[in-house]
């Protein structure tokens, strides 16, 4: 396979989305992420937070400071979850234009594709040489994870929350998904940000992946301790090729995140 390909192949993959089903969902004056059409009548239709401006749908000027923002948007979210069965998960996430942008609100990670809202995660490609070539640590996602569960999965990955940094949510997953220590995890190497927008039955994905590269000794062996991952598995480069082509084996974003770090390595 040739690895531009299978690397193009993931990126066009990730960004399948028709944003002709949506509208731009503005606060203030500024566009902050898409919301489908449909939701956005239902939200118009049975709140009093959201009406029509001649951007899209906004939420009220009535709203105009971070707690009555945030308090108008999470009883948005309520709704929204109940209508696509998708449970709250009680983490909060920033309403940003931009990275390090003035927040102007905060809103339940469940909610984020409801709203098309830009979020950011951490990714990291553990990684082993060996004699024999490159080698890949590959997780296996838990059964009851609430999406994509048993699909493939980076060594680390999670998405950023309020209160942390990039690297404090480096350390912070390292830790619970891996076992990984602060000492090595500070050896991961930060490469780049890859950008994506996926559409899902309830919204789109809007998110930016801070992807960092950690190179492992052969004989460290990773263990997870929060639950979130059944299995790790170090895998021959060119076995994690395989696995990438199906398009069925790995987590979505996460087969873009791999199909790039073995283009930058050559394998």
């Amino acid at each position: 396979m040739n690895l531009n390909k299978l690397y193009n192949e993931q990126l066009i993959r990730c960004n399948r989305h028709d944003l002709s089903e949506f509208v731009p969902f503005v606060i203030g004056t500024q566009q902050y992420g898409f919301i489908r059409k449909k939701n956005a009548e239902l939200l118009s239709g049975l709140t009093k937070f959201f009406e029509y401006s001649s951007i899209g749908l906004a939420l009220s000027d009535d709203f105009d400071t971070f707690g009555t923002r945030s308090a108008a948007l999470n009883a948005a979210v309520i709704i929204l979850s109940k209508t696509y069965n998708k449970p709250l998960r009680n983490e909060m996430y920033p309403v940003l234009l931009a990275f390090n942008g003035d927040m102007a609100a905060e809103i339940d990670r469940c909610a984020i594709p409801f709203f098309g809202l830009l979020a950011f995660g951490v990714h990291v490609n553990g990684y082993v040489r060996k004699k024999d070539g490159l080698y890949v640590w590959i997780g296996k996602r838990a059964k009851n994870r609430q999406i994509e569960p048993g699909k493939l999965d980076n060594l680390i990955g999670g998405g950023l929350p309020i209160g942390l940094s990039v690297e404090e949510n480096l350390y912070k997953e390292a830790k619970e998904e891996a076992g990984i220590s602060p000492e090595i995890a500070k050896k991961a190497v930060f490469i780049k940000n890859i950008n994506y927008r996926f559409e899902l039955e309830e919204g789109i994905r809007n998110d930016s992946i801070f992807v960092y590269d950690l190179e492992l000794d052969e004989n460290f062996t990773p263990k997870n301790t929060d639950g979130e991952v059944e299995e790790f598995r170090l895998m021959p480069a060119k076995e994690v090729i395989n696995f990438i082509e199906d398009n069925s084996s790995f987590k979505f974003n996460c087969s873009l995140i791999v199909a790039d770090f073995l283009l930058r390595h050559s394998a």
